[in-house]
């Protein structure tokens, strides 16, 4: 049974080691400034990127939880480092144990039980988060969440059905020797990786500056409060405008800034500057923004929530996205489509182009200076901390 469970707990733990692996690769890879495609592979370029693809890989690894420091170190230290090291050292505790000579001991099986309990723990609150907040799995996190049940309830069945006489302890040196590995395995990669992280700073505002951010049209969309100046280029049915949106609420931007919207839909219905609909019923969505006027934040909030379905419908029929709408706000109903907020979501667009703004979405700008293109993923924490502390002033 020992030798058996001792071949599950080593299988298990490679796997998880090369799951959380790969999982960092792509997570550094997306790094270096540019604007990626993201693949969901289990071997890093396996699959066609695209740009834009709501994977479940993009929504975990775009989320608030993929990191932590980000407003401290680029893009944050990836969870999936230290947990390669703690699947590193459970693979070197097991081979340590019958190296040592440990593999018959109650009390060392106790301590591998222990040891796979932080990946089993850890793996049932971050599967937690996928379906309660993200909605979403990538597969290599589902393989990290296989490998540490595995790991954990066959080092727990062992330990339960072994026995030991009375008396007969652990020597205290192999124990002082695990836990001074463990940290080891998971301190030594995060820390380095820390202080490695090369430091953008310099990148911070380098984008350039709103040439007249006047709104004498009354294009903008105001969703309060106070600080640094933060204008917004949305397109209510973008999927990275949602996760920004998430993202930047995340960060807490909401009570640090003063937020206004201009509405850019990638959708050749009502923007010329399109060729195709990318975006199929963002226009008519768009009106409704629009026609409610104070209740904005609230229309916008649903047609983030409702993108996929509103989306699909509009594809197939131009005038889904207007009924929708009319649907859920009833009140806005006769304003959708009307001459007036057309003509007001045509100065929206004129808006852009007189600041010559790129035709993509989504866009941000802190006090006129424009936030990076590839700052907008996972480098967002560090720059918009930054640019809201300094009230973006270069």
């Amino acid at each position: 049974m020992i030798r058996s469970a001792s071949v599950v707990l080593a299988l298990a733990a490679i796997v998880g080691l090369a799951s959380s692996s790969v999982s960092t690769l792509d997570f550094v890879q997306h790094l270096d400034r540019q604007v990626h495609g993201l693949h969901c592979s289990f071997l890093p370029g396996l699959d066609e990127a695209r740009l834009g693809e709501a994977s479940g890989c993009q929504v975990a690894l775009m989320s608030p939880y993929s990191s932590v420091l980000r407003e401290s170190v680029w893009g944050g230290i990836p969870v999936s480092l230290p947990a390669m090291g703690t699947f590193a050292f459970l693979l070197w505790a097991i081979a340590h144990a019958w190296i040592a000579g440990l593999a018959e001991r109650r009390r060392a099986w106790l301590l591998l039980t222990l040891a796979w309990s932080i990946p089993f723990v850890t793996s049932i609150v971050m599967g937690t988060l996928a379906i309660t907040q993200l909605d979403a799995f990538c597969k290599l996190c589902v393989l990290v969440y296989g490998a540490s049940t595995v790991g954990f309830v066959t080092s727990l069945v062992v330990f339960l059905r072994l026995r030991e006489p009375t008396g007969v302890l652990l020597p205290r040196r192999p124990i002082a020797i695990a836990i001074l590995a463990g940290l080891a395995f998971v301190l030594v990669p995060t820390v380095g990786y820390a202080l490695a992280a090369p430091s953008f700073e310099r990148y911070v505002g380098a984008c350039g500056d709103l040439l007249d951010a006047s709104d004498r049209q009354n294009v903008l969309i105001d969703l309060g409060g106070q600080g640094p100046d933060v204008i917004e280029i949305l397109d209510p049915l973008c999927p990275s405008c949602r996760a920004f949106e998430k993202r930047f609420a995340a960060l807490g931007g909401e009570s640090r800034a003063k937020r206004r919207v201009l509405l850019f839909p990638l959708d050749d219905a009502c923007n010329w500057m399109v060729s195709d609909a990318l975006h199929p019923g963002a226009c008519a969505v768009s009106e409704a923004v629009l026609c409610a006027e104070e209740r904005a934040d609230e229309v916008l909030a649903w047609a983030f929530e409702q993108q996929e379905a509103i989306t699909e419908a509009s594809a197939n029929d131009p005038g889904a996205a207007a009924r929708l709408a009319g649907a859920r706000f009833p009140e806005l109903a006769s304003c959708i489509g009307s001459p007036a907020v057309r003509n007001r979501l045509n100065h929206s667009l004129r808006w852009a182009v007189k600041n010559q703004l790129p035709v993509m979405t989504p866009q941000a700008y802190v006090d006129g200076t424009r936030v990076c293109d590839a700052d907008t993923d996972l480098g967002l924490d560090y720059v918009l901390a930054r640019l809201l502390e300094r009230g973006g002033s270069r």
